[in-house]
């Protein structure tokens, strides 16, 4: 079959010509092929078959997953934090003003021991006076005895009051000695490694004592203070602020 516009052969059941694209008629286009096999009318799919009412119901519920476990935090941060604190650890407290929290020097109460002996002293050489010698001569030696005694006594104590003086900060024990010239030495609280206290029968009733402070310092390793007054309390106030000192530095209270 050719053509009718441009004469060219046209295979069978061809509705159309592959070169100018001319229809065919209806007739020419069957004549290559049977009735309803080349242009089969468009036939809606039949339905399908419902499913099986069993198919069509839900499956059966299955159990519900079991919750994940909590998520872990992650180590890493776990460790910066260690890190973080054992810096802030390792970095020095921050400086605080330095204040002075007790003065002191040696006390006259602790004198008080030597001056009851002193007076023993000149009641026996009046006895011997008055046993040896006439009244008025005996009188005169045993005021004269009473002077000299008190006056050695006087002037001891008022050395050893003017000679020594203590303060105690909040960072160091600074100790003061000399009349003429004076020698200040400095013991850091953190180098206090006990504090005792001695008291004698008389000192007990007065409430003095002699403090004995026990450090690493190099030039006082064992400072004794005697004729301090308050002297439990003192000792007490030395030893709280040397633990004070310690734990702010972060170190072990009883040895370094």
């Amino acid at each position: 079959m050719r053509c009718t516009n441009c004469d060219t052969e046209i295979p069978s059941g061809a509705s159309f010509c592959p070169t100018c694209g001319e229809r065919l008629p209806e007739s020419d286009a069957m004549a290559g092929g049977t009735p309803g096999e080349l242009e089969r009318p468009f036939e809606p799919a039949e339905p399908a078959e419902p499913a099986d009412e069993r198919s069509a119901e839900p499956a059966a519920e299955s159990p519900a997953p079991a919750d994940p476990p909590p998520r872990q935090p992650s180590e890493a941060p776990a460790r910066d934090r260690f890190v973080d604190a054992a810096q802030a650890k390792q970095q020095p407290a921050p400086a605080e003003a330095e204040r002075s929290l007790w003065h002191g020097s040696f006390s006259g109460k602790a004198m008080v021991g030597h001056f009851v002996v002193g007076g023993l002293v000149v009641v026996a050489l009046a006895v011997l006076y008055f046993k040896l010698w006439t009244f008025g001569k005996a009188l005169m030696w045993t005021v004269a005895t009473f002077l000299i005694i008190e006056t050695i006594l006087w002037a001891w104590l008022m050395v050893r009051k003017l000679s020594v003086n203590y303060e105690l900060t909040t960072q160091r024990f600074i100790h003061k000695r000399g009349l003429l010239s004076r020698v200040t030495d400095r013991i850091e609280l953190i180098d206090i490694d006990d504090v005792t206290f001695i008291q004698g029968p008389i000192e007990r009733l007065l409430g003095v004592g002699t403090i004995k402070i026990t450090s690493s310092d190099q030039t006082h390793p064992v400072l004794e203070l005697p004729g301090i007054d308050s002297v439990a309390e003192v000792a007490d106030k030395i030893d709280d602020l040397r633990r004070d000192e310690r734990r702010r530095r972060s170190l072990h209270i009883e040895a370094i």
